[in-house]
């Protein structure tokens, strides 16, 4: 009895031992009152489920209508046959287009049969587009990829679809690039999309010389029509100079004559140049059975400004594409206006009209890469002016620089008046238009050596830049009455006679 007492003693009274219990009996105590929260939590997580919202989506109304009557054809009052391939359909739902509601009203035939066949002539709709367009009836929205896009318009403009068309021409605004422009301009000139026109044309504008001469397989897709339009366009951007839009028109030419040609653009140029100058033919090329067709696009450059170095006009002479008389005009012209500026009797345009500033300016540009310090000017025979154009983040500027040692015609009135129009683009991932900043017409009147201001840059202009200038620097070989009588300079004339070959001076960057 007393060993038991001792045991019971030492084991319950050792410090080690009665720590050990506690323990235990706190950590019973602690596990059932976890316990007791986690069912607590549990209980109102359950409860906090039972008393939520599900949502589950139900098939819509328009998705069950698609669904049941277009796609499994229930129910169906009308057969549309159309390439080959019949379509169950329901004359409720084909009268919201005007084709059908035709069709389907008054004394037509098919408005009483079940059957009807439909001719499709357009190659561009296809099976696919039908399918869009048809089930667009029973659908209050459809989603168009790019790609799709052209047969969609093809079919909705058969089935007089405004909506369609509408979202069709979004769609191609939206997208219009390198890709597209071409196909996108030819497509809605044939469906009557103006708005898609104007934007597909105004991109062509833009890319024309700046991008399209690197790439042969997307100029060649470009009609004789079409490049007429582009040629003739005073907004066109013409980069370097008038003469690079010449070598881009033999360059084209090139590629309509060989169809299978497919090089990089540098052997292709090459390979142009080449062919011309290589033709056993003595005639004019344009004067030829297979040149004739292309006498259009040749006719709208502006020989005035194609002959203000004499290198170009050996290249004009040895190519043998353009017949020589075409040249005799513009050779006299610039002739009578250089003798009028070395005898004082011009000193340049104070006013011209729009639509012969636009018809006859000298068009030049250039594409600024980065951001810096860039000088340049357009050589040639500039009727006595040496212009040298300047442009940094913030402005741009023209100076006219009177320097004996350049090699150039300089003229030794004190002022010269001339007009031009500076525009500054920056362009997108699609080659669109970001931003886009003018000057307008404007005249201005400088003396040697003076440098004006004609840009503050604005900050939504961003590298690369686009630079594209319109300059008039004659007056008219007849003065009005007023101008005579003023002793300055005489009204505006549509053969200006600006600089040629682009040259740097003290580039950077």
């Amino acid at each position: 009895m007393g060993e038991s007492i001792s045991k019971f003693v030492t084991d319950y009274c050792d410090p080690h031992t009665v720590a050990t219990n506690v323990r235990a009996l706190v950590g019973r105590k602690r596990r059932r009152d976890e316990s007791d929260d986690q069912d607590s939590d549990s209980d109102h997580l359950l409860e906090k489920t039972l008393h939520t919202p599900k949502k589950k989506k139900l098939l819509s109304t328009a998705q069950y209508i698609y669904r049941a009557l277009f796609k499994e054809g229930n129910n169906s009052d009308v057969t549309v046959i159309a390439l080959g391939k019949p379509w169950r359909l329901h004359k409720v739902y084909l009268c919201q287009s005007p084709y059908f509601a035709s069709m389907f009203s008054g004394a037509w035939r098919e408005a009483k049969e079940d059957v009807v066949n439909i001719k499709i002539v357009d190659p561009k709709i296809n099976l696919d587009s039908l399918y869009t367009v048809l089930g667009s009836l029973y659908l209050d929205e459809i989603t168009l990829e790019p790609i799709e896009v052209i047969p969609t318009l093809a079919t909705a403009t058969l089935f007089q679809l405004e909506g369609i068309i509408d979202q069709c021409a979004e769609i191609m605004i939206e997208t219009v690039n390198a890709e597209t422009a071409v196909k996108y301009y030819e497509a809605a000139c044939e469906y009557g999309v103006q708005s898609v026109k104007e934007a597909a044309f105004k991109w062509l504008l833009i890319n024309l010389l700046s991008h399209f001469q690197e790439q042969p397989k997307r100029l060649r897709e470009i009609s004789v029509d079409l490049m007429q339009k582009l040629v003739t366009n005073c907004d066109l951007y013409v980069m370097q100079t008038e003469f690079s839009l010449y070598v881009l028109l033999r360059f084209w030419v090139f590629l309509q004559l060989h169809p299978e040609w497919d090089s990089s653009s540098r052997d292709s140029l090459l390979e142009a140049h080449h062919y011309f100058q290589n033709r056993e033919d003595e005639e004019p090329f344009l004067l030829t059975r297979e040149g004739r067709t292309f006498i259009g696009p040749f006719k709208a450059l502006r020989y005035n400004h194609l002959i203000n170095h004499h290198l170009d006009v050996e290249m004009l002479k040895t190519d043998r594409i353009v017949p020589a008389e075409w040249l005799t005009p513009a050779v006299s012209d610039q002739w009578y206006h250089m003798l009028r500026v070395d005898q004082g009797l011009d000193r340049g345009p104070k006013s011209v009209a729009h639509d012969d500033f636009c018809s006859a300016c000298f068009r030049c540009g250039r594409t600024l890469v980065n951001s810096g310090e860039h000088v340049w000017r357009w050589t040639g025979f500039n009727m006595g002016l040496d212009l040298i154009w300047s442009c940094n983040t913030r402005t741009l500027r023209v100076k006219r620089n009177h320097r004996t040692e350049h090699e150039v015609m300089l003229s030794m009135q004190s002022r010269r008046h001339i007009i031009c129009r500076v525009t500054l683009t920056s362009l997108n991932e699609q080659r669109q238009v970001k931003h886009t900043q003018t000057t307008g017409m404007k005249c201005l009147t400088l003396f040697k050596n003076e440098e004006v201001t004609l840009l503050v840059l604005d900050k939504d202009l961003t590298y690369p830049l686009l630079l594209s200038v319109n300059l008039f620097l004659n007056t008219s070989l007849v003065p009005s009455q007023e101008e005579t009588n003023s002793n300055d300079a005489t009204p505006a004339s549509p053969s200006p006679s600006p600089p040629l070959q682009p040259q740097n001076v003290n580039e950077e960057g």
